[in-house]
């Protein structure tokens, strides 16, 4: 699974766009063969999720157009949804609890209706995403098992569910998947700069040893849902961050990649992985952006002659 997510600066029209189309046609040339999309519905400090009502026998054009250009290019696709945090009491996905009994039976109830309507117009794409980085509701194991059970009814492609770095290893659903999904923003060095080949790959070492234990112990192949570095000097050691600049900051991002790319090969567990990220159209958001010459590089050297 050679991937790219394909985010957007809005809710998410491009994905019906012909800038997506011609998004596909560069990322096929420089070797990738699958793409992501993430559609949002928002979320309220009530617990309740708003979104757009979706027709099962006439899904969108952003969700039902990329699919079959994907297709039609010989790519396979993957529905990751995400939940919009802003303008909501958290400042990220994984933050979103709910210790009020009443706010959580209404997000668990209203994340179903959600999901299980993405689940059913996401028909014909290759891999579904049950969740993304709510990795505080995850003790709520029988709720997440209903969640799954909801997209198998359906949905019959593959499914997984997308755990941040930090608590892949305590997802207790992983048996009703058909694979592990991270967050990969692993820390691989202690210091910001310029890390050396060698600090990279004893950094990816540690990290592999977990992860091939965790996929040994639950039966399952994984793959990185998300995997990036910013144009940064801290990318090495704190990959998740928005920060950017810095000495050596594009050096430093490539030199990341480059190295996961390498780790992913060597390690059979994973089966692959979705960069983080690209954006069709004009207007171009800089930050994690996979577009500018010296990332379009690594991914072609790394990919491309597959």
């Amino acid at each position: 699974m050679l991937g790219m997510t394909v985010s957007c600066p809005t809710w998410g029209w491009e994905w019906g766009s012909d800038a997506m189309v011609e998004t596909l046609h560069e990322l096929s040339a420089l070797g990738v063969n699958w793409v992501a999309i993430h559609p949002y519905g928002s979320i309220r400090a009530n617990g309740s999720i708003g979104f757009r009502d979706l027709d099962p026998d006439n899904p969108p054009e952003w969700l039902a157009r990329p699919i079959a250009e994907a297709h039609a290019l010989g790519m396979k696709i993957l529905i990751k949804p995400h939940i919009a945090y802003w303008g909501s009491p958290w400042s990220w996905r994984g933050e979103i609890a709910f210790p009020d009994e009443a706010a959580r039976a209404r997000f668990f109830a209203d994340y179903e209706d959600w999901i299980g309507q993405l689940a059913t117009a996401s028909k014909g794409a290759d891999a579904f995403a049950v969740g993304t980085e709510l990795d505080k509701t995850i003790q709520h194991e029988a709720e997440w098992r209903r969640v799954v059970d909801v997209v198998r009814a359906r949905y019959s492609g593959s499914i997984t569910y997308a755990a941040n770095w930090t608590d892949y290893q305590r997802v207790p659903f992983w048996d009703a998947l058909d694979a592990i999904g991270i967050q990969a923003y692993f820390p691989l060095v202690q210091d910001p700069g310029m890390p050396s080949p060698d600090e990279l790959e004893a950094g990816w070492s540690k990290v592999m040893q977990q992860i091939a234990a965790v996929s040994a112990r639950v039966d399952r192949p994984v793959v990185f849902t998300e995997l990036g570095y910013n144009r940064s000097a801290r990318a090495a050691k704190e990959p998740w961050k928005y920060d950017t600049g810095g000495v050596d900051a594009a050096e430093i991002q490539a030199r990341c990649l480059k190295a996961a790319m390498k780790a992913m090969d060597a390690e059979p567990t994973v089966v692959g992985a979705f960069l983080w990220k690209w954006f069709p159209g004009g207007r171009q958001p800089n930050d994690f952006s996979k577009q500018a010459p010296h990332m379009r590089q690594v991914i072609e050297q790394e990919w491309g002659a597959r």
